[in-house]
């Protein structure tokens, strides 16, 4: 992926070129690009005057920021403790086994990535999935399934 310089300093206009908001700056770059490649990060370093290691580090650390490209579906799974103790180790398992990628990971057709994801306020509907933003409650290792399916099909899930 080239990196296209025209958006970076729209980005980096908007904040003022100010290394306090590196993260909105990562942030924004990231979504307007789909991933952060080694020369965007390298580039916001530089403009920033801001050693390359820690522009690296905090692009590693949010999980809104994206370092990797993100498959045509997106399929987060809450991994706190409420979705844990609702069954959520067999729908963790399910996504894995039914997708075959682990998370963190996006398939090689690039059709799939799983991740992992803090609580989204829907404790009392776990396990919960959200796919391409679409939130699923109550899920079973048979839903993941369905759904992926439906999803897969091209049908809304």
């Amino acid at each position: 992926m080239t990196m296209n310089t025209a958006l970076l300093e729209d980005i980096l206009t908007r904040h003022h070129h100010d290394p306090e908001a590196l993260v909105e700056i990562l942030r924004d770059l990231s979504t307007a690009e789909g991933y952060l490649t080694q020369e965007m990060i390298q580039a916001v370093a530089q403009a920033l005057r801001l050693p390359a290691s820690k522009v690296h580090s905090v692009a590693t650390f949010y999980s809104m920021i994206r370092t990797r490209p993100r498959g045509k579906h997106l399929v987060e799974m809450c991994q706190d403790a409420p979705c844990h103790v609702a069954g959520g180790r067999a729908v963790w398992d399910a996504l894995q086994q039914t997708l075959g990628i682990g998370f963190g990971e996006t398939s090689g057709d690039g059709e799939w990535s799983l991740e992992a994801i803090s609580c989204i306020g829907l404790c009392s509907v776990g396990p919960v999935i959200r796919i391409d933003g679409e939130v699923y409650g109550n899920m079973t290792p048979e839903k993941v399934r369905e759904v992926l399916a439906r999803v897969a099909a091209g049908g809304e899930a």
